[in-house]
């Protein structure tokens, strides 16, 4: 899953694109390159971000998920967004998965998913983007963020939305220190619950790299992305939500060759 960022300030400055002509050049490399999904974002959620408008947030996604719903009708699109006015849009414009960092927090983004049936990406945060990394506490993180994640998705099978429309993402760096981050990484089969719901990882050139490894510069991040990627693999993780999409593909394609028996 390929990242474009229509804002000023997400954390990771060579994702940002705010113009939707470059927004095309860059989904049509990644689409080359190998991306299955691309997931449009218009609001940053990054640790201390200021919340965007609704009506900001339309203007900088729906129009890019249009035109890319134009000339590239076969890729799939993604709208990461906790906003369900946002989310409806999206999906009226082609997006046919909401990646909420909420984890449908708001009862009518939940709604939503069940009205629609559109794919959804439900994530654990633990407060909001302005505060989450101030002291965030667990007992046991695996279980606590686990149980979350597959009571929402649980219910949402209950009201009758199909298990393989939903993935579960255990929301690295969103209101974790790293310890907890390698933890969740650590633990990735016991979000998938007795149903087997499929699981997406997003660490790409996150802060946990800076602070395992020292790599205070995100660009200087992608070979500690890279690892987690290896281990992915490993772990079947079932979509990688990256920015630098050529290289997840060229790793992943050498460990499979690498198995192949």
């Amino acid at each position: 899953m390929g990242v474009i960022n229509c804002t000023p300030d997400s954390f990771h400055k060579a994702s940002r694109s705010e113009e939707i002509d470059i927004s095309l050049n860059i989904v049509e490399q990644m689409i080359e390159d190998g991306a299955d999904w691309i997931d449009i974002g218009g609001e940053s959620t990054r640790p201390g971000a200021k919340e965007t408008s609704i009506k900001e947030e339309i203007s900088r996604t729906i129009p890019l998920i249009q035109e890319i719903q134009k000339k590239f009708p076969n890729v799939a699109i993604s709208i990461d967004t906790r906003r369900h006015e946002v989310a409806r849009r999206a999906i009226d414009a082609g997006a046919i998965l909401i990646n909420d960092v909420s984890g449908l927090r708001d009862p009518e983004m939940f709604e939503l998913v069940i009205s629609s049936g559109v794919g959804v990406c439900i994530m654990h945060m633990q407060g909001e983007p302005n505060n989450m990394q101030k002291s965030p506490q667990y007992s046991n993180v695996a279980q606590e963020v686990s149980s979350v994640l597959l009571t929402t998705a649980r219910e949402l099978v209950r009201r009758g939305h199909p298990i393989d429309q939903i993935c579960l993402d255990p929301g690295i760096g969103f209101g974790k220190t790293l310890e907890h981050n390698m933890e969740l990484l650590r633990n990735s089969k016991s979000f998938r619950g007795k149903e087997g719901f499929r699981i997406l990882w997003g660490v790409s050139r996150k802060s946990m790299f800076r602070d395992l490894l020292g790599r205070e510069e995100t660009n200087d991040r992608l070979a500690g992305t890279l690892g987690v990627a290896a281990y992915a693999q490993s772990e079947g993780i079932d979509i990688l939500r990256v920015h630098d999409v050529a290289e997840h593909v060229d790793i992943a394609k050498t460990i499979a060759k690498l198995e192949e028996r």
